[in-house]
Protein backbone atom coordinates (compact mmCIF):
# COMPACT_ATOMS: atom_id res chain seq x y z
CA UNK A 1 0.00 0.00 0.00
CA UNK A 2 1.28 3.32 -0.91
CA UNK A 3 -0.44 5.31 2.46
CA UNK A 4 2.68 7.53 3.72
CA UNK A 5 3.53 7.47 7.39
CA UNK A 6 2.56 10.54 9.34
CA UNK A 7 5.63 10.68 11.95
CA UNK A 8 8.00 12.50 12.01
CA UNK A 9 11.89 12.50 10.84
CA UNK A 10 13.25 13.16 13.55
CA UNK A 11 16.34 11.13 11.73
CA UNK A 12 17.23 14.29 9.69
CA UNK A 13 17.08 16.85 13.23
CA UNK A 14 20.89 17.05 14.33
CA UNK A 15 21.05 20.40 15.67
CA UNK A 16 20.61 20.50 19.33
CA UNK A 17 18.23 22.57 21.40
CA UNK A 18 18.74 26.65 20.86
CA UNK A 19 17.63 27.39 24.57
CA UNK A 20 16.47 30.98 25.02
CA UNK A 21 13.52 33.24 26.19
CA UNK A 22 10.80 34.70 23.30
CA UNK A 23 8.36 37.34 23.47
CA UNK A 24 4.31 36.80 24.33
CA UNK A 25 2.11 36.73 27.33
CA UNK A 26 3.17 35.22 30.11
CA UNK A 27 0.47 32.02 30.97
CA UNK A 28 0.41 30.61 34.23
CA UNK A 29 3.40 29.78 36.85
CA UNK A 30 6.97 28.96 35.72
CA UNK A 31 6.42 25.84 37.36
CA UNK A 32 3.62 24.25 35.56
CA UNK A 33 1.53 23.18 38.85
CA UNK A 34 -0.96 25.51 40.75
CA UNK A 35 -2.23 26.68 37.23
CA UNK A 36 -2.72 26.21 33.51
CA UNK A 37 -0.58 27.18 30.81
CA UNK A 38 -2.63 30.12 30.29
CA UNK A 39 -2.90 31.47 33.71
CA UNK A 40 -6.48 30.07 34.63
CA UNK A 41 -7.63 28.34 37.22
CA UNK A 42 -6.80 24.67 37.27
CA UNK A 43 -10.53 22.06 37.14
CA UNK A 44 -11.98 20.28 39.32
CA UNK A 45 -12.63 16.42 38.38
CA UNK A 46 -11.22 14.81 35.23
CA UNK A 47 -13.80 15.11 32.51
CA UNK A 48 -15.38 12.33 30.37
CA UNK A 49 -13.97 9.54 31.93
CA UNK A 50 -13.39 10.22 35.29
CA UNK A 51 -10.79 8.63 37.64
CA UNK A 52 -13.49 8.22 40.39
CA UNK A 53 -14.56 5.57 37.80
CA UNK A 54 -11.87 3.58 37.19
CA UNK A 55 -10.89 0.53 39.58
CA UNK A 56 -7.99 1.47 42.33
CA UNK A 57 -6.03 -1.57 41.02
CA UNK A 58 -5.77 0.81 37.58
CA UNK A 59 -5.62 3.89 38.90
CA UNK A 60 -2.77 2.68 42.04
CA UNK A 61 -0.50 0.34 39.98
CA UNK A 62 3.08 1.65 40.92
CA UNK A 63 5.44 0.62 38.02
CA UNK A 64 8.64 -1.17 38.60
CA UNK A 65 11.24 1.23 36.58
CA UNK A 66 14.20 -0.60 35.87
CA UNK A 67 16.92 -1.23 32.73
CA UNK A 68 15.58 -1.13 29.31
CA UNK A 69 16.03 -4.58 27.61
CA UNK A 70 17.47 -4.94 24.32
CA UNK A 71 15.10 -4.90 21.36
CA UNK A 72 15.13 -7.75 18.71
CA UNK A 73 17.02 -5.67 16.15
CA UNK A 74 18.51 -2.55 18.69
CA UNK A 75 20.80 -2.25 21.80
CA UNK A 76 19.48 -1.63 25.10
CA UNK A 77 19.54 2.26 25.35
CA UNK A 78 21.96 3.82 27.47
CA UNK A 79 21.71 3.67 31.42
CA UNK A 80 20.00 7.18 31.47
CA UNK A 81 16.77 5.24 29.83
CA UNK A 82 14.25 3.35 32.46
CA UNK A 83 12.01 1.00 31.10
CA UNK A 84 8.01 -0.51 32.73
CA UNK A 85 4.78 -1.88 31.88
CA UNK A 86 2.02 -0.16 33.14
CA UNK A 87 -1.21 -1.81 32.61
CA UNK A 88 -4.73 -0.48 30.79
CA UNK A 89 -7.95 -1.70 30.05
CA UNK A 90 -8.68 -3.95 26.77
CA UNK A 91 -12.42 -2.04 26.29
CA UNK A 92 -12.23 1.56 28.23
CA UNK A 93 -16.01 0.38 28.29
CA UNK A 94 -15.03 -2.50 30.72
CA UNK A 95 -12.75 -1.11 32.95
CA UNK A 96 -12.99 -3.89 35.72
CA UNK A 97 -12.56 -6.31 32.63
CA UNK A 98 -9.47 -7.78 31.05
CA UNK A 99 -6.21 -5.88 31.03
CA UNK A 100 -2.99 -5.62 28.14
CA UNK A 101 0.07 -3.87 29.09
CA UNK A 102 1.95 -1.04 27.31
CA UNK A 103 5.41 -0.66 27.25
CA UNK A 104 6.82 2.55 29.01
CA UNK A 105 10.11 4.40 29.08
CA UNK A 106 11.55 7.80 30.72
CA UNK A 107 14.58 9.51 31.56
CA UNK A 108 14.21 11.10 34.94
CA UNK A 109 14.65 14.99 35.39
CA UNK A 110 18.02 16.08 35.89
CA UNK A 111 16.74 18.63 38.35
CA UNK A 112 18.31 21.62 36.06
CA UNK A 113 15.03 23.54 38.11
CA UNK A 114 12.45 22.65 40.07
CA UNK A 115 10.63 19.76 38.27
CA UNK A 116 7.27 20.06 36.62
CA UNK A 117 6.07 17.05 35.70
CA UNK A 118 6.12 14.76 33.61
CA UNK A 119 6.11 15.02 29.36
CA UNK A 120 5.11 12.27 27.27
CA UNK A 121 6.31 12.37 23.71
CA UNK A 122 4.33 10.48 20.96
CA UNK A 123 6.31 10.73 17.21
CA UNK A 124 3.62 9.81 14.82
CA UNK A 125 2.55 7.21 12.68
CA UNK A 126 0.05 6.09 13.64
CA UNK A 127 1.83 2.51 14.76
CA UNK A 128 5.44 4.45 15.62
CA UNK A 129 7.48 2.96 18.66
CA UNK A 130 7.88 5.99 21.24
CA UNK A 131 10.02 3.26 23.05
CA UNK A 132 12.50 2.97 20.70
CA UNK A 133 12.10 6.44 18.68
CA UNK A 134 13.03 8.71 22.40
CA UNK A 135 16.36 7.26 23.04
CA UNK A 136 18.18 8.09 20.01
CA UNK A 137 16.54 11.97 20.25
CA UNK A 138 17.35 12.67 23.97
CA UNK A 139 19.76 14.84 23.44
CA UNK A 140 17.63 16.59 20.89
CA UNK A 141 15.09 17.31 23.67
CA UNK A 142 17.78 17.88 26.71
CA UNK A 143 17.14 21.09 27.55
CA UNK A 144 13.10 19.97 28.33
CA UNK A 145 14.75 17.27 30.43
CA UNK A 146 16.13 20.10 33.09
CA UNK A 147 12.35 20.60 34.45
CA UNK A 148 10.77 17.24 32.77
CA UNK A 149 11.15 13.61 33.17
CA UNK A 150 10.93 12.77 29.22
CA UNK A 151 8.44 9.85 28.77
CA UNK A 152 6.99 7.66 25.85
CA UNK A 153 5.47 4.33 25.41
CA UNK A 154 4.51 2.17 22.33
CA UNK A 155 0.62 2.39 22.08
CA UNK A 156 -1.68 -0.21 22.06
CA UNK A 157 -1.10 -2.59 19.00
CA UNK A 158 2.57 -1.16 18.77
CA UNK A 159 5.34 -2.59 19.72
CA UNK A 160 6.17 -4.17 23.09
CA UNK A 161 2.60 -3.27 23.32
CA UNK A 162 0.74 -6.35 21.80
CA UNK A 163 2.26 -4.57 18.74
CA UNK A 164 0.44 -6.68 16.26
CA UNK A 165 2.33 -8.23 13.35
CA UNK A 166 -0.34 -9.31 10.30
CA UNK A 167 1.50 -11.12 7.98
CA UNK A 168 5.39 -12.75 7.55
CA UNK A 169 8.16 -11.40 6.26
CA UNK A 170 7.91 -13.67 2.75
CA UNK A 171 4.27 -12.59 2.10
CA UNK A 172 4.91 -8.88 2.71
CA UNK A 173 8.01 -9.10 0.39
CA UNK A 174 5.43 -10.83 -2.57
CA UNK A 175 2.93 -8.34 -1.71
CA UNK A 176 5.63 -5.63 -3.02
CA UNK A 177 4.96 -6.80 -6.56
CA UNK A 178 1.37 -6.30 -6.79
CA UNK A 179 0.42 -3.42 -8.99
CA UNK A 180 -1.20 -0.35 -6.19
CA UNK A 181 -2.15 1.64 -9.10
CA UNK A 182 -3.96 -1.27 -11.11
CA UNK A 183 -4.59 -0.40 -14.97
CA UNK A 184 -7.04 -3.71 -15.24
CA UNK A 185 -9.81 -5.59 -14.03
CA UNK A 186 -6.70 -8.51 -12.73
CA UNK A 187 -4.49 -6.19 -11.59
CA UNK A 188 -7.60 -4.37 -9.88
CA UNK A 189 -8.85 -7.76 -8.40
CA UNK A 190 -5.57 -8.47 -7.39
CA UNK A 191 -4.98 -5.53 -5.31
CA UNK A 192 -8.22 -5.63 -3.80
CA UNK A 193 -7.69 -9.43 -2.71
CA UNK A 194 -4.18 -8.36 -1.30
CA UNK A 195 -5.95 -6.07 1.12
CA UNK A 196 -8.81 -8.47 1.93
CA UNK A 197 -5.76 -11.01 2.89
CA UNK A 198 -3.77 -8.74 5.14
CA UNK A 199 -6.92 -7.37 6.90
CA UNK A 200 -7.81 -11.00 7.77
CA UNK A 201 -4.03 -11.58 9.17
CA UNK A 202 -4.52 -8.80 11.42
CA UNK A 203 -7.75 -10.14 12.77
CA UNK A 204 -6.23 -14.08 13.20
CA UNK A 205 -2.93 -11.94 14.70
CA UNK A 206 -5.27 -9.45 17.16
CA UNK A 207 -8.07 -10.93 17.49
CA UNK A 208 -10.07 -9.03 20.18
CA UNK A 209 -7.48 -6.41 20.81
CA UNK A 210 -8.13 -5.16 16.84
CA UNK A 211 -11.77 -3.86 17.75
CA UNK A 212 -9.62 -1.56 20.69
CA UNK A 213 -6.66 0.05 19.26
CA UNK A 214 -8.35 3.15 18.30
CA UNK A 215 -7.00 6.89 18.85
CA UNK A 216 -9.67 7.11 21.13
CA UNK A 217 -8.22 4.69 23.29
CA UNK A 218 -4.74 5.63 23.23
CA UNK A 219 -5.85 9.17 24.54
CA UNK A 220 -7.46 7.30 27.42
CA UNK A 221 -4.84 5.36 28.06
CA UNK A 222 -2.55 8.61 28.06
CA UNK A 223 -4.81 9.50 30.98
CA UNK A 224 -4.84 6.84 33.00
CA UNK A 225 -0.66 7.01 32.19
CA UNK A 226 -0.93 10.57 33.62
CA UNK A 227 -2.69 9.63 37.00
CA UNK A 228 0.33 6.77 37.53
CA UNK A 229 2.91 8.73 36.88
CA UNK A 230 1.41 11.11 39.65
CA UNK A 231 0.98 14.33 37.43
CA UNK A 232 -2.00 16.71 37.86
CA UNK A 233 -1.74 17.72 34.62
CA UNK A 234 -0.85 16.52 31.03
CA UNK A 235 2.43 18.09 29.75
CA UNK A 236 2.57 16.19 25.95
CA UNK A 237 4.69 16.51 22.62
CA UNK A 238 2.63 15.35 19.81
CA UNK A 239 4.63 15.29 16.53
CA UNK A 240 2.82 14.23 13.08
CA UNK A 241 -0.47 11.75 13.92
CA UNK A 242 0.63 12.74 17.59
CA UNK A 243 -0.90 15.78 16.99
CA UNK A 244 -4.05 13.96 16.05
CA UNK A 245 -3.90 12.69 19.38
CA UNK A 246 -3.15 15.18 21.25
CA UNK A 247 -6.29 17.24 19.74
CA UNK A 248 -8.33 14.05 20.79
CA UNK A 249 -7.13 14.01 24.32
CA UNK A 250 -7.81 17.39 24.73
CA UNK A 251 -11.46 17.47 23.56
CA UNK A 252 -11.85 14.64 26.02
CA UNK A 253 -10.19 15.85 28.95
CA UNK A 254 -9.69 19.59 28.18
CA UNK A 255 -9.47 20.40 32.37
CA UNK A 256 -6.54 18.06 32.58
CA UNK A 257 -4.44 19.45 29.65
CA UNK A 258 -1.06 21.23 31.31
CA UNK A 259 1.02 22.20 28.39
CA UNK A 260 0.41 20.97 25.04
CA UNK A 261 2.46 20.87 21.82
CA UNK A 262 1.46 20.07 18.63
CA UNK A 263 4.09 19.68 15.89
CA UNK A 264 3.61 18.92 11.99
CA UNK A 265 0.28 19.16 12.29
CA UNK A 266 -2.50 16.61 11.19
CA UNK A 267 -6.06 18.68 9.75
CA UNK A 268 -8.35 17.31 11.64
CA UNK A 269 -11.53 18.53 9.46
CA UNK A 270 -10.31 15.59 6.38
CA UNK A 271 -11.53 12.34 5.98
CA UNK A 272 -9.75 9.89 4.57
CA UNK A 273 -10.28 10.72 1.26
CA UNK A 274 -9.23 14.63 2.39
CA UNK A 275 -5.98 13.48 3.98
CA UNK A 276 -5.04 11.11 0.59
CA UNK A 277 -5.64 14.49 -1.15
CA UNK A 278 -3.60 16.79 1.46
CA UNK A 279 -0.91 14.22 1.55
CA UNK A 280 -0.54 14.29 -3.01
CA UNK A 281 -0.55 18.25 -2.49
CA UNK A 282 2.20 18.46 0.35
CA UNK A 283 4.43 16.03 -1.70
CA UNK A 284 3.98 17.61 -4.56
CA UNK A 285 5.07 21.03 -3.00
CA UNK A 286 8.17 19.27 -1.72
CA UNK A 287 9.08 17.63 -4.62
CA UNK A 288 8.42 21.22 -6.50
CA UNK A 289 11.38 22.85 -4.26
CA UNK A 290 13.00 20.06 -4.16
CA UNK A 291 13.21 20.30 -8.26
CA UNK A 292 13.47 23.88 -7.63
CA UNK A 293 16.78 23.79 -5.67
CA UNK A 294 18.61 21.21 -8.10
CA UNK A 295 17.69 24.31 -10.55
CA UNK A 296 15.09 22.42 -12.66
CA UNK A 297 11.87 23.96 -13.86
CA UNK A 298 9.33 22.26 -11.64
CA UNK A 299 6.50 21.17 -14.15
CA UNK A 300 9.01 19.83 -16.38
CA UNK A 301 11.21 17.69 -13.45
CA UNK A 302 7.69 16.21 -12.54
CA UNK A 303 6.63 15.05 -16.13
CA UNK A 304 10.20 13.75 -16.11
CA UNK A 305 9.80 11.84 -12.76
CA UNK A 306 6.36 10.49 -13.66
CA UNK A 307 7.52 9.53 -16.97
CA UNK A 308 10.17 7.39 -15.30
CA UNK A 309 7.38 5.87 -13.23
CA UNK A 310 5.35 5.31 -16.13
CA UNK A 311 8.22 2.98 -17.63
CA UNK A 312 8.50 1.40 -14.83
CA UNK A 313 5.05 -0.47 -14.39
CA UNK A 314 6.17 -2.14 -17.33
CA UNK A 315 9.94 -2.32 -17.44
CA UNK A 316 10.98 -2.47 -13.14
CA UNK A 317 14.64 -1.81 -12.75
CA UNK A 318 17.66 -4.73 -11.93
CA UNK A 319 19.61 -4.26 -8.57
CA UNK A 320 22.53 -4.79 -6.76
CA UNK A 321 20.70 -7.60 -4.63
CA UNK A 322 18.80 -9.63 -7.52
CA UNK A 323 15.50 -7.77 -6.45
CA UNK A 324 13.48 -5.40 -8.65
CA UNK A 325 12.74 -1.89 -8.42
CA UNK A 326 9.25 -1.36 -9.61
CA UNK A 327 6.59 1.39 -9.76
CA UNK A 328 5.60 1.02 -5.97
CA UNK A 329 9.19 0.64 -4.58
CA UNK A 330 10.35 3.56 -6.66
CA UNK A 331 7.41 6.18 -5.49
CA UNK A 332 8.21 5.23 -2.03
CA UNK A 333 11.69 5.47 -2.68
CA UNK A 334 11.04 9.35 -3.82
CA UNK A 335 9.24 9.66 -0.71
CA UNK A 336 11.24 9.39 1.74
CA UNK A 337 14.00 11.88 1.42
CA UNK A 338 11.35 14.00 0.92
CA UNK A 339 10.66 13.87 4.76
CA UNK A 340 13.77 15.89 5.28
CA UNK A 341 15.49 18.68 3.63
CA UNK A 342 19.16 17.66 4.18
CA UNK A 343 17.69 14.17 2.80
CA UNK A 344 17.62 15.72 -0.95
CA UNK A 345 21.11 14.95 -2.00
CA UNK A 346 20.36 11.31 -1.79
CA UNK A 347 17.54 11.53 -3.85
CA UNK A 348 19.71 13.53 -6.47
CA UNK A 349 21.84 10.35 -6.69
CA UNK A 350 19.08 7.92 -6.76
CA UNK A 351 17.27 9.21 -9.40
CA UNK A 352 20.79 9.61 -11.22
CA UNK A 353 21.72 6.08 -10.78
CA UNK A 354 18.09 5.01 -11.54
CA UNK A 355 18.32 7.54 -15.55
CA UNK A 356 21.15 5.19 -16.31
CA UNK A 357 19.32 1.99 -15.18
CA UNK A 358 20.05 0.98 -11.53
CA UNK A 359 17.46 0.74 -9.42
CA UNK A 360 19.82 0.26 -6.32
CA UNK A 361 19.65 3.05 -4.82
CA UNK A 362 15.88 3.99 -4.93
CA UNK A 363 15.17 0.26 -3.90
CA UNK A 364 17.46 0.96 -1.12
CA UNK A 365 15.15 3.94 0.00
CA UNK A 366 11.97 2.46 -0.04
CA UNK A 367 13.59 -0.13 1.88
CA UNK A 368 14.24 2.23 4.62
CA UNK A 369 11.09 3.75 4.61
CA UNK A 370 9.42 -0.05 4.57
CA UNK A 371 11.65 -0.95 7.38
CA UNK A 372 13.67 -4.16 5.76
CA UNK A 373 16.92 -5.07 6.77
CA UNK A 374 20.10 -7.07 4.88
CA UNK A 375 18.22 -10.26 6.17
CA UNK A 376 14.86 -9.86 4.45
CA UNK A 377 13.20 -9.03 7.64
CA UNK A 378 10.47 -6.01 7.47
CA UNK A 379 9.44 -3.94 10.50
CA UNK A 380 5.52 -3.62 11.73
CA UNK A 381 5.10 0.02 11.71
CA UNK A 382 2.86 0.05 8.39
CA UNK A 383 0.80 -3.09 9.94
CA UNK A 384 0.26 -0.74 13.45
CA UNK A 385 -0.63 2.15 11.48
CA UNK A 386 -3.27 0.43 9.29
CA UNK A 387 -5.05 -1.51 12.20
CA UNK A 388 -5.11 2.03 13.90
CA UNK A 389 -6.31 4.12 11.25
CA UNK A 390 -8.84 1.76 9.87
CA UNK A 391 -10.37 1.60 13.22
CA UNK A 392 -10.52 5.14 13.24
CA UNK A 393 -11.50 6.22 9.59
CA UNK A 394 -15.33 5.00 8.69
CA UNK A 395 -15.26 6.02 5.47
CA UNK A 396 -14.51 2.90 3.15
CA UNK A 397 -14.48 4.12 -0.91
CA UNK A 398 -15.05 1.66 -3.43
CA UNK A 399 -13.10 0.90 -6.60
CA UNK A 400 -15.65 2.61 -8.26
CA UNK A 401 -15.98 5.90 -6.68
CA UNK A 402 -11.67 5.71 -6.84
CA UNK A 403 -11.89 5.87 -10.43
CA UNK A 404 -13.89 8.61 -10.69
CA UNK A 405 -11.73 10.50 -7.99
CA UNK A 406 -8.36 10.00 -9.68
CA UNK A 407 -8.53 12.77 -12.57
CA UNK A 408 -8.71 15.11 -9.36
CA UNK A 409 -5.51 13.12 -7.85
CA UNK A 410 -3.81 13.17 -10.74
CA UNK A 411 -3.90 17.00 -11.23
CA UNK A 412 -2.85 17.68 -7.37
CA UNK A 413 0.39 15.34 -8.19
CA UNK A 414 1.60 13.99 -11.32
CA UNK A 415 3.92 11.71 -9.37
CA UNK A 416 2.08 10.76 -6.15
CA UNK A 417 -1.74 11.33 -7.00
CA UNK A 418 -2.57 8.02 -8.63
CA UNK A 419 -0.69 6.00 -5.14
CA UNK A 420 -2.60 8.09 -2.94
CA UNK A 421 -5.63 8.32 -5.31
CA UNK A 422 -5.87 4.46 -5.44
CA UNK A 423 -4.72 3.87 -2.16
CA UNK A 424 -8.23 4.86 -0.41
CA UNK A 425 -9.84 1.80 -2.21
CA UNK A 426 -6.98 -0.26 -0.53
CA UNK A 427 -6.14 0.74 2.74
CA UNK A 428 -9.59 -0.22 4.46
CA UNK A 429 -11.09 -2.43 1.88
CA UNK A 430 -12.54 -5.22 3.33
CA UNK A 431 -11.65 -4.68 6.67
CA UNK A 432 -12.56 -7.19 9.98
CA UNK A 433 -14.45 -4.30 12.13
CA UNK A 434 -15.86 -0.83 11.02
CA UNK A 435 -14.24 2.44 11.83
CA UNK A 436 -15.24 4.55 14.43
CA UNK A 437 -15.95 8.52 12.79
CA UNK A 438 -14.78 10.24 9.51
CA UNK A 439 -12.87 13.00 11.12
CA UNK A 440 -11.74 13.21 14.81
CA UNK A 441 -13.76 15.40 17.07
CA UNK A 442 -10.69 17.97 18.70
CA UNK A 443 -12.71 20.77 20.03
CA UNK A 444 -11.45 21.27 23.58
CA UNK A 445 -13.59 24.00 25.72
CA UNK A 446 -11.98 24.86 28.83
CA UNK A 447 -8.19 23.86 27.92
CA UNK A 448 -5.44 26.16 28.35
CA UNK A 449 -3.69 27.52 25.07
CA UNK A 450 -2.33 25.05 22.87
CA UNK A 451 1.04 25.67 21.11
CA UNK A 452 0.51 24.52 17.51
CA UNK A 453 3.64 24.69 15.13
CA UNK A 454 3.25 24.36 11.18
CA UNK A 455 6.03 23.88 8.75
CA UNK A 456 5.16 25.74 5.17
CA UNK A 457 7.26 23.08 3.60
CA UNK A 458 6.06 19.85 5.50
CA UNK A 459 4.82 17.12 2.83
CA UNK A 460 3.54 14.52 4.79
CA UNK A 461 1.55 17.22 7.17
CA UNK A 462 0.98 20.18 4.88
CA UNK A 463 0.56 23.32 6.62
CA UNK A 464 -2.71 24.08 6.06
CA UNK A 465 -3.96 21.52 8.60
CA UNK A 466 -2.37 23.19 11.49
CA UNK A 467 -4.84 26.68 11.16
CA UNK A 468 -7.67 24.11 10.78
CA UNK A 469 -6.42 22.18 14.07
CA UNK A 470 -6.41 25.85 15.43
CA UNK A 471 -10.10 26.64 14.21
CA UNK A 472 -11.45 23.09 15.61
CA UNK A 473 -9.30 23.17 19.00
CA UNK A 474 -11.28 26.52 19.57
CA UNK A 475 -11.14 30.66 20.13
CA UNK A 476 -8.58 31.11 22.50
CA UNK A 477 -7.21 27.82 22.59
CA UNK A 478 -5.26 26.86 19.76
CA UNK A 479 -2.02 29.27 19.24
CA UNK A 480 -0.07 28.84 15.79
CA UNK A 481 3.36 28.95 15.70
CA UNK A 482 4.51 29.16 11.75
CA UNK A 483 7.88 28.28 10.58
CA UNK A 484 8.98 28.80 6.90
CA UNK A 485 11.03 25.64 6.46
CA UNK A 486 11.34 22.62 4.78
CA UNK A 487 10.64 18.71 5.67
CA UNK A 488 8.14 16.73 8.03
CA UNK A 489 8.76 18.62 11.39
CA UNK A 490 9.90 21.58 12.63
CA UNK A 491 11.37 21.63 16.80
CA UNK A 492 14.92 20.57 16.33
CA UNK A 493 15.15 21.46 12.71
CA UNK A 494 17.77 23.98 12.96
CA UNK A 495 15.01 26.63 13.77
CA UNK A 496 16.48 28.91 16.71
CA UNK A 497 13.33 30.93 16.70
CA UNK A 498 11.07 27.80 17.07
CA UNK A 499 13.04 25.81 19.41
CA UNK A 500 13.33 28.90 22.09
CA UNK A 501 9.32 29.41 21.51
CA UNK A 502 8.27 25.86 22.28
CA UNK A 503 11.44 25.72 25.14
CA UNK A 504 9.95 29.25 26.76
CA UNK A 505 5.88 27.93 26.49
CA UNK A 506 7.13 24.03 27.57
CA UNK A 507 9.95 25.67 31.03
CA UNK A 508 8.18 28.41 31.61
CA UNK A 509 4.80 28.70 30.47
CA UNK A 510 5.17 32.02 27.66
CA UNK A 511 2.20 31.60 25.08
CA UNK A 512 4.12 33.37 21.91
CA UNK A 513 1.33 35.69 20.00
CA UNK A 514 -0.82 33.73 17.60
CA UNK A 515 0.32 34.08 13.95
CA UNK A 516 4.11 34.21 15.21
CA UNK A 517 5.64 33.56 12.22
CA UNK A 518 9.65 32.00 12.31
CA UNK A 519 11.84 32.30 9.06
Amino acid sequence: MARFLRWTALAAATALLAVGCSGGSSGGGEDGKGSSTGGRPSGGSSDTSTAAALPASLTGQKLDWGRCKAGADSAAPGRMWQCATMQVPLDWSKPDGETIGLALIRAKSRGGGERIGSLLFNFGGPGGSGVSTLPPYGSTFSALRERYDLVSWDPRGVGGSEGIRCRSNKDIQAAESIDITPDTPAEEQAYLQDATDFGQGCEKAAGDLLAHVSTTDTARDMDLMRQVLGDTRMHYFGISYGTELGGVYAHLFPKKVGRLILDAVVDPSADAVGHAENQARGFQRALDDYLKSTGQDPEQGTAKIADFLDRLDSRPLPTSDGRKLNQTLAVTGIVLPLYSEQSWPALTSALEAAEQGDGTELLALADGYNERDSSGSYGTTTHSQRVISCLDDRQRPTAEETRKRLPEFEKISPVFGDFLGWDTAGWCHDWPVAGQYDTPEVSAAGAPPILLVGNTGDPATPYEGARKMADELGRGIGVLLTWKGEGHGAYGSGSDCVDSAVNAYLVKGTVPEDGKVCS
